[in-house]
C-alpha cells in the first residue's frame, strides 16, 4: 500500500474496513487525483489486499471510475488538401496521402513496400505485424497516380527499388520512422495553417470520418480500417 493511502488511514492497511476504502477514494476525488492515476491505485490495492494481507472481501469493494475518452480531432476535407498541398516534397506528400486516402496507420505507412501496391487489383498489401500475415486497404485511382509519380521521381533519385520500401528514410535500405512521418504532418499543419492538434493518426480519423459523411456502413468502415488477415499465396 502506498505511504500517501497509508498516512490517509493512519493505521496498518491491513486494518482497513470497507469503509475506509470507501471514504479514501471518495477523497481522492475531492483532492482531484486524476481518473487513470485513481485506477491504477486501485490496481495496487486489489493486488495488496488480495495477495498480501488475504483480504479478497476488501479488493472486492474498490471501484474503478469509467475514463471518458475525448473525440479525436478530425480535419475537413478542405483542411486535409491544404495539409497534402503544404508538403515540401512529393514524398512527403505521397505518405501522407496514403495514410488518409487508405485510412493506415503511421507505422504501417512506414513498412509499406513497393511490392505491397497491387494496381491490378486497386489494393494496398499491408503487413500485421510477424508471421507473414497481412491485410488489404483501398487503393484510389488518385491514390495510384499519385504513387506512380513518385515512382518516377524516386527512381530518378536512386532511392527506389523495385524490392525496396515505398517511402525510403534517409537512407534508401530503411524505410522513413514513424517520428519523421509525425514531425512531416505537424509542419504541413503549420504550413497550412491549421490550429488544430494534428498528427498522422488524425488522417486516419479524418478518413472514416468522411467516409461516414458520405453514407458509407459504418461496418463497411470498420473492415477498410481493421480488414481479416489472409495469408499470401505460396510460390
Amino acid at each position: 500500500m502506498s505511504d500517501g493511502s497509508q498516512g490517509f488511514l493512519g493505521r496498518p492497511p491491513d486494518t482497513a474496513t470497507a469503509d475506509d476504502l470507501r471514504r479514501f477514494q471518495v477523497w481522492q476525488q475531492e483532492d482531484g487525483v486524476p481518473v487513470p492515476t485513481m485506477n491504477s491505485i486501485v490496481s495496487a490495492l486489489r493486488f495488496f489486499f488480495t495477495h498480501t494481507v488475504d483480504r479478497a472481501d476488501l479488493a472486492r469493494r474498490l471501484v474503478r471510475l469509467s475514463h471518458p475518452r475525448k473525440l479525436p480531432v478530425v480535419l475537413s476535407r478542405d483542411e486535409v488538401a491544404r495539409l497534402l498541398n503544404a508538403t515540401t516534397c512529393l514524398k512527403h506528400q505521397a505518405a501522407l496521402s496514403v495514410a488518409y486516402g487508405a485510412g493506415l496507420r503511421v507505422a504501417e505507412v512506414s513498412t509499406l513496400k513497393v511490392a505491397d501496391v497491387d494496381s491490378e487489383r486497386m489494393l494496398l498489401r499491408v503487413e500485421r505485424g510477424k508471421g507473414g500475415r497481412y491485410r488489404n486497404a483501398m487503393l484510389s485511382e488518385d491514390l495510384l497516380t499519385l504513387l506512380r509519380r513518385w515512382w518516377k521521381v524516386g527512381r530518378q533519385q536512386g532511392v527506389m527499388h523495385r524490392d525496396g520500401w515505398l517511402f525510403p528514410g534517409q537512407h534508401a535500405m530503411k524505410p522513413i520512422s514513424t517520428r519523421q512521418l509525425h514531425r512531416i504532418v505537424v509542419e504541413a499543419a503549420q504550413a497550412a495553417d491549421i490550429a488544430k492538434r494534428v498528427g498522422p493518426h488524425t488522417l486516419r480519423h479524418s478518413f472514416a470520418t468522411h467516409l461516414l459523411e458520405d453514407g458509407t456502413d459504418i461496418r463497411i468502415i470498420q473492415v477498410l480500417l481493421k480488414t481479416t488477415t489472409y495469408c499470401p499465396p505460396t510460390a
